[in-house]
């Protein structure tokens, strides 16, 4: 991409705020080389990569990647053949390889999602675990040796101190001692050159014999080593010079274990960039709220919703950072506008007043194509779409140079033949105010014949303009579309809208009215224009008013569109619950069965039971009456055995057939038959599957309508079955039905001291009545107790499908003695 391109879309502050986003500095300085590729595999990996490194941070806190500042620094002297580093630089170190190990740690332990190109990364991680718990061992975080660093290091220090001891013993009976003490400037031991040392009074001079090691600045004090204490003192100096080449060498041992280990090393540190460079990306993402563009094969520039990244503030916040200038608070972001080219068409020109967002929608256009072939995401609704181009150049702003020689109109027609000489395509070509700079006739007949040679070259382009040459070519062009910025007519305060379709005006009139010209001014202006400009001007503020009315009816008919799929969307919901409500009662039937056949088992376990033991007590009394050979059952005992316990089976299996039938429970009496013969007006009898009971009300043909609570339901005939008839005979009925309204219907049920099954059932009936009322919110009060009914209330409304949601009453009622229920609508 031409450098130029880059600084006029200000891609470089883009880079700078993805710079501040580094964790290391090694992936600070690989952020700074970020340059758009126009290779398509690249391009790919990279989004992909970026795209994984979002989705990681949303499960994850972030990247625990930890480096030194003075990590280069470290990496150059690792290069240094037997040159130690120091201990900070060794703990930053291992601090910065653990961290990379870490990184490791995360992606493993990752289960929801799957990260194959971050998890490819970090797969040739290395450990360096020996070497760092040696670091660890013998450095502390201040970066001073243990004691412990080694054997050697441990008896020089041990040494270190004793014979410090001695010299401070020595020196402090010198300051006890009368004899001594008189002499002395100060009653204090000081260090001089590496020595401990007294100070004397200078006119004391030989009254304490030692090496003298120089005196005060005011020549008051010297600086006494007394003869006592300089073999000490040489012990002192010998052991220190022992320590320092012990710390030495224990620093260069720790140096060169990773030295020993310079591929593996190096493997580290470019799997850390990586990784760096990935959270990098995908910090700016989220902080642009961005999305991975799709890259477009068929040559589309499809960009909903797009920002200028530069105008979001999350993002200036982290530039004015980087730089070091003060923050500017900003109350909002920038509008989000639609730049679409759709094939066969490449070229859009857009229009509009002056500060109506034209220069920033061309460069909006060209930096997301940048930042999209760069592998960053970009601020624009996920789906958009872009091409890949193999160079992208800008005529933007105004270059002039009095020492070039060169004007505003010489520097764009300059820019633009170094265009088309460095040109190659796919191409995204952007012209802010093409043919600007000189006469408006001979500009527009330039600009024109610019875009169209472009145009012929295969090029997609973008540009703005004010003239009405371009506005026509635009209009009538196949292959060319016209967009402009919208305004507010009372005011012209710029919408910020892209409008498709519409050449727009530049209102430079009633801009320049706005900003204050003088109105003398302005009238004058308008007496110029030809008539053919005031009818062009009347025209396109026509054509500007029916786009409006079309808008706005537009926006109408969405609303109307919206609000229709609510409306299905509602119907759908409760068909859903009416089904999930049949689906469960199918399920509480089947639990019956279930419940029967094992009663009936039961049963038919205990009738063997009987069968057998009245079999052995007959068997025992044959025995008995036998003499002196066994007298076998006779048939007809044997028989009578048989016909009881087959007549005892046949009774239990009418019952549990009578029972299936007719859907009562186990042990539960006989219903009343039902009247026989289609309903009448006035039955009473159950609707369909669910049975829902209600009074016939009338009957039209095949249906009927039935009252069910107070709701007209309209059913087929075959639908109902008859519970019971309101008197023999024909003639006129009267129905007397009794509905409790809404207003008087319970809207708790107290369930203390139920059993779970009374308690269940109870609410079961209590949710049915509600829904029947048309009741919103109800209660249901179980009490504190175990626990056990709050938590069976709470199952059993979870799966419920007419329960919206439900919660523990505020303490103030109830609290958790009590669960307060918001059914569906």
């Amino acid at each position: 991409m031409h450098p130029g391109t880059l600084k006029a879309l200000e891609f470089d502050r883009v880079v700078v705020a993805l710079r501040s986003l580094a964790l290391t500095p090694l992936g600070e300085a690989k952020l700074a080389l970020t340059a758009p590729s126009a290779d398509p595999a690249v391009v790919t990996d990279r989004l992909a990569l970026t795209t994984e490194a979002v989705r990681l941070l949303t499960d994850a806190p972030g990247f625990p990647l930890r480096a030194p500042a003075d990590l280069h620094d470290t990496i150059a002297l690792l290069g240094v053949q037997g040159r130690a580093l120091e201990p900070l630089r060794l703990f930053g170190l291992a601090t910065f390889l653990e961290s990379i190990e870490q990184c490791g740690h995360l992606l493993r332990r990752q289960t929801r999602q799957t990260f194959p190109r971050l998890a490819k990364i970090v797969a040739g991680i290395t450990s360096f675990d020996r070497e760092i718990g040696d670091i660890r061992r013998a450095i502390d975080p201040t970066g001073e040796l243990f004691d412990h660093a080694s054997p050697a290091l441990r008896s020089i220090r041990d040494r270190l101190r004793k014979q410090r001891q001695r010299l401070r013993g020595t020196l402090e009976s010198y300051l006890r001692s009368r004899d001594t003490a008189k002499y002395l400037q100060e009653q204090v031991i000081t260090d001089r050159n590496g020595r401990y040392v007294l100070m004397v009074r200078a006119e004391h001079r030989g009254s304490i014999p030692g090496i003298i090691h120089g005196s005060s600045a005011s020549g008051a004090s010297l600086f006494l080593e007394p003869l006592s204490t300089v073999e000490i003192n040489n012990d002192i100096v010998a052991l220190q010079e022992e320590e320092q080449e012990e710390v030495l060498r224990i620093l260069l041992a720790l140096t060169d274990g990773f030295r020993g280990r310079g591929e593996e090393l190096a493997s580290s540190f470019e799997i850390a960039t990586k990784l760096d460079v990935a959270q990098a990306h995908s910090r700016l993402s989220r902080l642009m709220d961005g999305a991975e563009p799709t890259l477009a094969l068929d040559g589309r520039l499809e960009l909903r919703n797009a920002r200028h990244p530069l105008l979001i503030p999350a993002v200036m916040a982290r530039i004015e950072e980087e730089d070091g200038e003060g923050r500017v608070t900003r109350d909002r972001g920038p509008v989000p506008i639609d730049i679409v080219i759709q094939p066969p068409t490449s070229v859009l020109v857009i229009t509009g007043p002056n500060t109506g967002g034209k220069t920033v929608a061309i460069k909006t256009a060209g930096l997301l194509a940048l930042m999209a072939q760069a592998g960053l995401h970009i601020p624009a609704l996920e789906g958009s779409a872009l091409p890949l181009f193999s160079s992208v150049f800008a005529d933007i702003g105004d270059e002039q140079s009095i020492s070039a020689n060169l004007s505003t109109f010489s520097w764009h027609v300059t820019n633009i033949a170094a265009i088309d000489r460095q040109l190659t395509t796919p191409a995204l070509v952007l012209f802010d105010e093409v043919g600007s700079g000189t006469d408006p006739v001979e500009g527009g007949a330039l600009g024109m014949a610019v875009i169209d040679h472009f145009r012929q070259r295969g090029a997609t382009i973008i540009a703005t303009t004010h003239y009405d040459t371009l506005k026509t070519y635009a209009s009538t062009t196949p292959g060319v579309a016209c967009a402009a910025f919208g305004f507010l007519p009372q005011s012209y305060e710029p919408t910020y809208k892209l409008l498709y379709g519409t050449p727009g005006t530049s209102l430079a009139l009633e801009m320049a009215e706005k900003y204050g010209l003088a109105p003398a001014i302005i009238a004058a202006a308008r007496s110029y224009r030809s008539v053919r400009e005031e009818q062009l001007a009347e025209h396109l503020a026509r054509v500007e008013q029916e786009r409006a009315r079309l808008e706005h009816e537009r926006r109408l008919l969405i609303r109307e569109r919206e609000q229709v799929s609510e409306e299905q969307a509602r119907f759908r919901n409760r068909d859903e619950a009416l089904r999930q409500r049949e689906e469960q009662l199918k399920k509480r039937l089947d639990a019956q069965l279930e419940e029967r056949l094992r009663d009936a088992r039961k049963e038919i376990d205990a009738v063997v039971d009987d069968v057998k033991r009245r079999a052995a007590t007959l068997v025992s009394q044959a025995a008995r009456r036998a003499v002196s050979t066994p007298i076998p059952l006779s048939t007809g005992e044997t028989g009578g055995l048989r016909a009881d316990g087959r007549g005892t089976l046949d009774q239990l299996g009418d019952r549990l057939r009578t029972e299936v039938v007719e859907g009562r429970a186990p042990g539960q009496a006989a219903p009343q038959p039902p009247a026989s013969g289609p309903a009448r007006v006035g039955d009473k009898v159950a609707v369909g599957p669910l049975g829902l009971e209600g009074i016939v009300e009338s009957i039209q043909g095949r249906d009927a309508q039935v009252n069910v609570r107070g709701k007209r339901l309209r059913a087929s005939l075959d639908d109902l079955r008859v519970l019971g008839r309101t008197g023999g005979g024909g003639g006129q009925r009267r129905v007397s039905v009794s509905v409790t309204s809404r207003e008087h219907t319970a809207i708790d049920l107290n369930v203390i001291g139920c059993s779970v099954d009374e308690a269940l059932s109870r609410a079961d009936k209590f949710l049915d009545d509600a829904v029947m009322s048309e009741q919103k919110v109800v209660r249901v009060i179980h009490g504190h107790g175990t626990g056990q009914l709050r938590k069976a209330i709470a199952a059993f409304l979870h799966d419920h499908p007419m329960v919206e949601r439900h919660q523990p009453a505020p303490p103030d009622k109830g609290g958790s003695g009590v669960t307060v229920v918001e059914l569906k609508d």
